[in-house]
């Protein structure tokens, strides 16, 4: 994707910049240069003279996007939805844009609308990497992630015009978000367009170092590389091989980084030239390493073999550095398909062969992702996103808060384990949550990107239910020991869980309780037991005045209950617990009315007094 600016000029009419358009990129075919035609039409008719903050029409920048796109040759749905990734920007419906352009490129352009009003808040690597992952996860077309890379493109190709702030804010969400995500699709033209330009709105005082040190040696580069080139290009023409070198200087960021790394000025690093050698085939590529090791001595432990160990996006090369003329000079070298690999990532899955061929270039000559599976079916047949997004996402899900900062949370999550997420002391509170704006029910899972909303009340408190609906481990663990701690009912309703269970499997003697070992059970019986001094009885615990009497007894463990906090002269109630003893209730108490098998259970008990 080069970065020269195109259709900018304000005087040319919309029919004028449209055949400029086209004549950039004839590949399209008249079918679909007409469907391109319809959407630039509806773009129009809905823009009129509406300009940007910069004071440019409003439909130079759809046309843009497509034409970043075109560079790479993608398909016409691609460009017709890069053209109308704004168009709802005009209340445009669905229903419209589906109508007309049918119903994948309708979802298309919804997915990128809502992608670039996201509120995106990178204050962290790691949360740089969710919101990355988050954009994989909303995306069931991969032509979703390459539209919305070349809107960031073109927008930071085009923000003279912004303030200072502003500038530094869009450069800094490319150099965290977009330019990782290029690079991990393997678009390595548009990841360093990126950076190059992220340094230079974040940075711009050693931007401009950098540019200046290029620039005073750009002749006396020149004529070193041109040495190296023609010292190649003869030893190749002697093995019989026909090759295409390309010199360049390193990208500015990678001086950068290189200057960071080192600790150095850019006046001081000697590596910044690098030569890249396109050849025919694989074993042509090994054969050319030897050339170079012969004409110049390689340095140690500078050569790398990308070709029998591809990158995890799929990037396949020979790196080696050489002192050549006492300098060190990198040299790259790879095959033309390999290159066209490292250059568009991704988008060569859209890539038409040379000639006439409206087919698809072949899948198998295709390796975007290393170990990944590829697309199967060619994007006329509806190829889709989903199992590169599963094997990249896993079963995860990615939330924002309102302020923009991301959440991962499994799939599955309610907006409960959301609010455990942000804070435990809100996971705690909450009563309700909205999800887009939308209130929604507690018990509903979270979907990706949603912007959640918790509302908190500070007399709420955590729920036996809402334990039955989270997902996280965090939230499960605040919300079991909050209800050990404040409801003595909580564990005796787990003890008998738990001894329903063993006895459904059949198990007698011990049962598990959650959270700790195994406990002998004891069902009380109705019956007045033999006098006698029960085993390991602890003292009687007084109550106000008076103590409480379980069958006649007083040297038997019993605990008031705080649900409703029975004193003398109340009518009370009592039942065997797993671990407390007797559990002493108000007679008309809810919450003992509600105790499942309580009558198997109950046993006789009165006021001591």
């Amino acid at each position: 994707m080069s970065s020269e600016k195109v259709f900018s000029s304000d005087v040319k009419n919309t029919a004028a910049l449209l055949e400029e358009f086209f004549s950039k990129h004839e590949y399209l075919s008249s079918e679909e240069k007409a469907e391109v035609t319809k959407a630039w039409s509806l773009l129009v008719e809905k823009a009129g003279d509406r300009v940007r903050e910069c004071g440019k029409p409003y439909y130079l920048h759809p046309l843009r996007v497509a034409n970043i796109l075109a560079e790479s040759k993608l398909d016409s749905p691609t460009l017709v939805a890069a053209i109308l990734h704004s168009i709802k920007d005009f209340d445009v419906s669905d229903e419209e844009i589906a109508k007309e352009f049918g119903e994948n490129i309708s979802k298309i352009v919804l997915t990128v609308n809502k992608i670039l009003n996201l509120p995106i808040n990178t204050k962290t690597m790691h949360q740089s990497d969710a919101i990355r992952n988050m954009l994989f996860a909303m995306c069931d077309d991969a032509r979703i992630i390459l539209i919305t890379l070349a809107d960031r493109l073109d927008r930071i190709r085009n923000i003279k015009s912004f303030t200072a702030a502003d500038q530094h804010m869009i450069a800094s969400a490319v150099i965290e978000i977009w330019a990782p995500l290029a690079d991990r699709l393997g678009m390595q033209a548009e990841k360093n367009e990126f950076e190059d330009l992220s340094l230079k709105y974040t940075n711009p005082s050693v931007f401009q170092q950098i540019k200046a040190i290029v620039s005073q040696k750009k002749d006396e580069r020149a004529s070193y590389l041109e040495k190296a080139v023609n010292s190649i290009y003869k030893s190749a023409d002697k093995m019989g091989m026909k090759i295409e070198i390309q010199s360049r200087a390193k990208h500015f960021y990678s001086i950068y980084q290189k200057m960071r790394k080192r600790n150095k000025e850019a006046g001081e690093l000697f590596d910044l030239l690098a030569l890249r050698i396109l050849c025919n085939t694989p074993a042509e590529c090994y054969t050319l390493v030897g050339i170079v090791h012969g004409l110049w001595k390689p340095l140690d432990g500078r050569f790398k073999d990308y070709i029998a160990m591809p990158k995890a996006n799929g990037y396949q090369s020979l790196h080696t550095t050489v002192m050549c003329e006492g300098k060190p000079l990198e040299i790259q070298i790879r095959t033309h398909d390999m290159h066209n690999m490292a250059e568009h990532g991704i988008a060569s899955h859209w890539l038409y062969k040379k000639g006439s061929s409206r087919e698809l270039i072949e899948e198998d000559r295709l390796a975007i992702y290393n170990k990944l599976q590829q697309f199967k079916d060619s994007l006329t047949e509806g190829n889709n996103f989903e199992t590169l997004k599963n094997e990249l996402l896993g079963d995860e899900i990615y939330v924002f808060t309102p302020k923009g900062d991301v959440k991962k949370l499994p799939m599955g999550a309610t907006a409960i384990d959301f609010a455990y997420a942000v804070h435990t002391a809100v996971g705690e509170k909450i009563i309700a949550a909205k999800a887009d704006g939308k209130i929604i029910p507690l018990s509903r899972p979270l979907q990706n990107t949603q912007i959640i909303e918790v509302i908190t009340n500070p007399q709420a408190h955590p729920t036996e239910s809402q334990l039955k609906l989270v997902k996280t481990t965090k939230a499960h663990q605040k919300i079991h020991s909050w209800l050990m701690a404040n409801d003595p009912t909580f564990s005796e309703r787990l003890a008998l869980k738990a001894e329903e269970q063993a006895n459904a499997a059949g198990i007698e003697g011990t049962v598990g309780l959650a959270g700790g070992g195994a406990t002998h059970f004891i069902r009380a019986k109705k019956s007045r037991p033999k006098k006698g001094k029960p085993e390991a009885a602890p003292e009687q615990r007084p109550h106000k005045k008076c103590g409480v009497l379980v069958q006649g007894e007083r040297r038997v463990l019993y605990n008031i209950a705080q649900c409703c906090k029975p004193e003398y002269p109340d009518l009370i109630a009592g039942y065997v617990t797993r671990t407390k003893g007797v559990s002493i209730h108000r007679a008309d108490c809810l919450i003992y009315q509600r105790i499942p098998h309580k009558e198997e259970r109950s046993v006789e008990v009165q006021w001591d007094e």
